[in-house]
């Protein structure tokens, strides 16, 4: 590569992407977690069709439409990455510098040039950066011992909170409210999230497994079963990921559990409602809208039900998906008005990037998962994050459960368990394989 920069003489704007292949490639996460440079990005699509590495940053972008503004200017191809927080408004968006992708056509490097001024200039710096790469290395281990866990709400204030969504929810204000809750695990030591991302990679299988890390100080870690939306041109495709109960380890218990889900009215009538607010909120950008029949979403510890929903995109806008799809009734409520409103009196929690999105976007095509499953690393702490939509009937010490299940996809995988309080061991022990937790 550095060959080919040299060749690159232009003092004109322009762009250019210089490609090598990867005829002996290894683990695209270990030789990104050697590289120093900021910001990084992985991601492998709940497919497992497609790995992407990425490091380095050309440009920065604070919104979703700045980063489609700046998609006009690029080749149709080129792609924008990074993720939008729970508030849409506060997001971190980049064009990387350096690409390792692996997919059906096998591995290969891509060196992205971009500038506004002089190409010569920008293949420069690129060049600095390219010498500052480094081999890869094995992924450091995942050990340290926990001091303490800190949840938000605790279980008491947890219970509160949700007699109170289901008070608001009799008066008739709302029909479902998505509550979240955070556990902080303090360990003595700072835990690497490559080394968490790969744990998750293994276990959680059909899940976008994705790694944000923008600076040296902190990183997101995301195992999301769920797609936000996918475009292939004007093509539009979301789903409606709603209704959960637990995946035994037991098959024919699994199956069991799997049949009363398809069949509990609660569970579709929750699912329903999610599908309802979408096609209602897609209704004049989207023509030709297509729900498909209801399908069963298997994963290490839970299944979902799910609806996938279909249409063209009137015009071509991925600031205006986001605008009409986050956040969905899934992770927030119905409506969707009064359910923020709700969460902003009573949650008293800041989300920060669960229940956001993460992805790309390029004039091509775009797609982004929801945050979902994910653990924010920061220092010596490692934040959880997990969700329950609540509705007529719901069981507060259910809900609780239901969360804990969650942020089990990843708290599963770190060095110890987190120790339950006492009077939390009751609300943590399995539920029995009939139980249906909402969400």
């Amino acid at each position: 590569m550095l060959a080919q920069l040299a060749d690159v003489n232009s003092d004109e704007a322009g762009c250019r992407a210089l490609t090598v292949p990867l005829d002996a490639a290894g683990d695209s996460l270990a030789w990104l977690s050697a590289q120093p440079q900021r910001p990084q990005f992985w991601w492998q699509h709940r497919s497992g069709h497609e790995q992407v590495a990425l490091c380095g940053a050309i440009a920065r972008y604070q919104t979703l439409y700045q980063a489609e503004q700046a998609c006009r200017r690029l080749p149709a191809n080129w792609r924008i990455w990074g993720g939008n927080r729970f508030e849409a408004a506060n997001s971190f968006f980049f064009l990387p510098r350096l690409m390792w992708r692996r997919d059906r056509r096998g591995d290969r490097l891509t060196l992205f040039l971009y500038s506004e001024r002089s190409l010569r200039e920008d293949a420069q710096l690129a060049a600095r950066f390219l010498r500052q790469l480094q081999p890869p290395q094995p992924l450091p281990p995942l050990a340290a011992n926990l001091q303490r866990r800190v949840c938000q709400p605790e279980q008491a204030e947890w219970h509160q909170r949700v007699e109170t969504a289901l008070a608001t929810i009799a008066s008739g204000v709302l029909e479902k409210v998505v509550l979240a809750r955070s556990a902080d695990l303090f360990w003595d030591r700072p835990l690497p999230p490559e080394a968490l991302l790969a744990a998750s990679r293994r276990v959680n299988p059909r899940c976008y497994q994705v790694m944000l890390r923008p600076d040296n100080e902190s990183a997101l870690v995301c195992a999301s079963p769920e797609r936000l939306w996918l475009r292939q041109q004007n093509e539009l495709l979301t789903e409606a990921l709603a209704g959960t109960v637990g995946c035994d380890s037991q098959p024919a218990v699994a199956q069991q559990q799997a049949q009363w889900l398809l069949q509990d009215r609660k569970n579709l009538r929750e699912n329903g409602l999610v599908v309802e607010d979408i096609c209602q909120r897609l209704r004049r950008m989207v023509s030709g809208l297509e729900v498909m029949p209801v399908e069963l979403v298997r994963l290490r510890n839970l299944q979902h039900l799910r609806r996938r929903i279909h249409g063209e995109l009137r015009s071509r806008s991925d600031a205006l998906c986001l605008q009409r799809l986050q956040p969905t009734a899934a992770v927030a409520g119905l409506p969707r008005a009064a359910a923020r409103a709700f969460l902003q009196r009573h949650e008293r929690l800041s989300r920060d990037w669960y229940a956001g999105s993460l992805g790309f976007i390029s004039r091509q095509k775009s797609e982004f998962c929801v945050t979902l499953r994910c653990a924010w690393l920061s220092g010596e702490r490692v934040r959880l994050y997990g969700g329950a939509g609540i509705v007529a009937g719901s069981d507060p010490l259910l809900e609780w459960q239901e969360t804990e299940n969650k942020m089990a996809a990843l708290a599963a995988l770190l060095p110890v368990a987190a120790p339950a309080p006492a009077d939390q061991r009751k609300a943590q022990t399995p539920l029995p394989a009939a139980a249906a937790p909402a969400d």
